[in-house]
């Protein structure tokens, strides 16, 4: 890979990837509840379910950083990661969905459906974090809003696919639904057809993008390679060093990845019931609303593909984030409001700007701030600032469910106030590079 500007089809290469692991991740966001209410789960203890993907994610991730930084071998430094990562979540995403299947009483389908799930997060989180480390590793500082917002978009195309698979299966006459306690088999078949669609990515990348041998990318990041070897600070030490963007960026994204967790954990139920009139998950319409949930997902995912295209545009990275974010509040509290399935749309294209905003700036504006010594262990500790908004949101899911009234559709409520108090923190925000 050159130390000279990259061309826009070598930033595409860098993050081609990205797009199957995002088919994986998209699948699950837009799956687990649906699986684990059909299991048999109660919606008070829906969100807790949610608790672990970040927790895996939060364990994961840093460590993920912390290894490749001091990898180095003829496969490259990030992508032994990514491709390892990738390998275990094709096996687990052909196992998750059949948690119903194996005979198993509801607790052991429960338990089973939680295993499958702490191992099929930790792999994507595994395949994930290497294509942002790869973006710092390998792109000037000019070109990283481009290259950010490349991987916005493809991200999102992966989504789109994702989510619309199990509609798009139903609509070709495959069984949306399934004796009580399994899995419909258009759900399985998604997560089939996903796991072979994030192999074929992921070889692509992992042939087309040759990672810097280390002298050369000291060079590039104006590194001392030799002291980097005689000394190798602890995660705890360079957590204390971190620039104040870390910090200041890591509270807009409290804000904004706890909103985006109820909008995962609770959109299913809301929208079966706010436009279906149902809440039993063993009948048809709960099913159909499942499906239509993929529908709206990819709504999302197609308004953060054309604002990920804008958001280079602004002349001031911050305004764009807060733009965003305000619009990504409208379209959550609108939510609340509609009943018809189809004007859904409108809101959750508003969420999209929310969305492509969240995976291109916060990384933008902290690899900016950031030497390319140990760009890996603080992005992986920045991942931190993605999970333990989650983890606190899932955690207090079930209380202010029940503060509601038990409402699902009026958490979308909660995450649009959430999003507004992200969008005010952003002015907290203070580029400096450390």
């Amino acid at each position: 890979m050159s130390t000279n500007r990259l061309s826009f089809w070598q930033l595409w290469n860098i993050s081609l990837g990205f797009f199957g692991v995002q088919i994986a991740y998209s699948l699950q966001s837009a799956n687990i509840s649906r699986i684990f209410a059909t299991l048999g789960a109660d919606p008070h203890s829906l969100s807790y379910f949610w608790i672990l993907p970040p927790l895996m994610g939060m364990i994961v991730q840093p460590l993920v950083g912390k290894y490749s930084d001091r990898t180095w071998c003829r496969f490259g430094r990030r992508i032994p990661y990514l491709f390892i990562g990738s390998l275990v979540a094709i096996l687990v995403m052909c196992m998750l969905p059949n948690a119903g299947s194996f005979g198993f009483a509801v607790g052991g389908a429960m338990v089973f459906g939680l295993i499958a799930l702490m191992l099929l997060d930790t792999s994507i989180n595994m395949a994930m974090q290497p294509f942002k480390m790869l973006v710092g590793d390998l792109v000037r500082e000019e070109q990283k809003s481009l290259a950010y917002s490349i991987q916005s978009f493809l991200c999102n195309a992966g989504s789109l696919v994702g989510y619309i698979f199990p509609f798009l299966f139903a609509w070709i006459g495959i069984a949306n639904t399934a004796p009580k306690g399994e899995i419909p088999d258009t759900v399985k078949y998604a997560f089939y057809i996903g796991a072979a669609i994030l192999i074929l990515c992921v070889l692509f990348t992992s042939v087309k993008v040759k990672e810097m041998p280390p002298k050369e990318y000291a060079e590039f990041h104006g590194i001392d390679l030799q002291a980097q070897k005689e000394k190798s600070p602890g995660m705890l030490t360079l957590l204390k060093k971190a620039p104040s963007v870390f910090w200041t960026v890591g509270l807009v994204q409290f804000f904004c990845w706890a909103a985006f967790m109820y909008m995962w954990t609770y959109t299913n139920g809301a929208i079966a019931d706010t436009v279906w009139g149902t809440t039993d998950v063993r009948s048809a319409e709960y099913q159909d609303a499942g499906n239509w949930v993929g529908i709206l997902f990819a709504v999302q995912a197609i308004g953060s593909m054309l604002w990920a295209l804008l958001i280079p545009r602004f002349k001031n990275v911050k305004t764009a984030y807060v733009v965003s974010l305000l619009l990504g509040a409208v379209g959550f509290a609108s939510v609340y409001f509609i009943h018809d399935q189809h004007l859904l749309f409108i809101s959750f294209l508003l969420i999209g700007a929310a969305w492509a905003a969240m995976l291109a700036i916060p990384f933008t504006l902290l690899t900016n701030s950031l030497s390319g010594n140990h760009i890996g262990t603080y992005l992986g500790l920045f991942n931190g600032t993605i999970c333990l908004p989650q983890i606190v949101a899932a955690a207090c899911g079930g209380i202010l469910l029940k503060m509601v009234g038990g409402s699902q559709a009026s958490m979308f409520i909660i995450a649009g106030i959430l999003l507004v108090c992200g969008a005010v923190a952003v002015y907290l925000v203070k580029e400096k590079r450390v």
